[in-house]
């Protein structure tokens, strides 16, 4: 047992020299080589994004006063017509008294108006009075009324001011973070606390132009269902689905934000809050590489392919953005029936003669020579 893990220590400690896809010195310049075929990859993309309300109300007063009173608590669940916030109103509650009086006057003044008017009626039937004082005692009931009609007006204007007192919740949600404390003076310029219904969450995502315009031809519903990874690198439990494309580039990035809807019983998550929308896709006769046999230079990618007579090709190649950490893509610069060196690319040049073998071989390889080291070369090659 103790001699078996020693060779795969001995092993891997030949596979790791040189780095980054380094080989044992065999002698022979023998490199694994493998043929490019193609397969079927599950991938994915990524997407930064925002989390919302359903519906995110900012609540506001209409009126400046103090904060007399507040009903709610942050985090707490409110109905549509809630009171949240009472604000000081002995003035309106003043104002609507005022109103209230003016009104009475003024329906008093129409009653005695209207009674005038009646007993000019009857004195111009009996010829007592004539059209002109007739017709100005009608004059007066009219004028009396549309006063009345005024002063109604003035205590509805003044009734509706004393409700601005009493801060209510236009919509049914939560209750954010609350700003001002009791005493405060507020007025329509200060933003009380938000309402957000979080029954459904709004995750807002971009994409690029290239591929809103692909989903613009497809249409959104040919969109599998899509996975939101929260702030802490969870899954959210829920699979969302996206709804609505913006139909408006942004000029300064160039890309076309999207919003997936999540369902949220649990109420987990949270208006404001980030995460990362993940769309699965499947890369049908897709060609998948290592990418530990890719070396990166300026941002480019290459591999050793193999031509003519043995001969290595620094070959550059382009891959999908999207990877699974060990894999990738290949999108250009390699094709079916291509080869590749796999190992040991650190000590390739380009037009370099090798001897390929396979994969099989080489592992082989690496075994016989583990077994052939002394114990000095065994501690070189663990120093390595």
């Amino acid at each position: 047992m103790k001699k078996f893990m020693l060779l795969a220590a001995v092993a891997a400690a030949l596979v790791s020299c040189g780095g980054g896809g380094g080989r044992p010195s065999f002698g022979d310049n023998e490199y694994p080589v493998v043929t490019v075929g193609t397969s079927n990859a599950d991938m994915q993309s990524t997407y930064p994004a925002t989390i919302k309300g359903m519906q995110d109300v900012e609540i506001r007063p209409k009126v400046q006063g103090f904060i007399l009173q507040i009903n709610v608590k942050e985090g707490q669940t409110v109905s549509a017509g809630q009171t949240l916030f009472v604000l000081d109103n002995a003035t309106y509650q003043a104002q609507v008294r005022q109103a209230q009086a003016t009104v009475n006057t003024a329906q008093q003044q129409v009653n005695t108006a209207q009674l005038t008017f009646e007993n000019a009626k009857q004195l111009h039937a009996n010829k007592v009075i004539g059209d002109y004082e007739l017709k100005t005692s009608e004059n007066s009931f009219e004028s009396a009324k549309a006063q009345l009609a005024q002063a109604k007006a003035s205590l509805a204007s003044a009734q509706e001011m004393l409700s601005f007192c009493y801060v209510k919740s236009p919509a049914s949600g939560v209750v954010g973070t609350l700003p001002f404390k009791k005493g405060a003076l507020v007025s329509a310029s200060n933003s009380l606390t938000t309402v957000s219904n979080i029954s459904s969450m709004d995750v807002y995502f971009s994409v690029t132009e290239k591929d809103a315009m692909v989903l613009s031809q497809k249409g959104l519903s040919s969109l599998p269902p899509v996975k939101l990874q929260l702030a802490d690198g969870s899954i959210y439990t829920n699979e969302g689905t996206v709804t609505k494309m913006s139909g408006v580039i942004d000029q300064a990035t160039g890309s076309v934000q999207l919003i997936a809807s999540f369902a949220n019983p649990e109420k987990k998550l949270k208006s404001g809050g980030a995460g990362t929308i993940i769309i699965p896709r499947i890369a049908s006769s897709a060609i998948i590489i290592p990418q530990s046999c890719v070396m990166e230079v300026q941002n480019k990618k290459f591999v050793y392919t193999l031509g003519k007579d043995n001969k290595v090709v620094y070959t550059e190649i382009k891959v999908d953005p999207q990877n699974d950490g060990n894999n990738y893509i290949v999108t250009d610069g390699l094709k079916a029936g291509d080869k590749y060196v796999t190992n040991g690319v650190t000590k390739l040049s380009d037009g370099m003669e090798i001897v390929p073998i396979t994969p099989e071989r080489y592992q082989q390889k690496i075994s016989e020579q583990a077994k052939a080291m002394s114990a000095g070369d065994i501690v070189n090659a663990m120093k390595k």
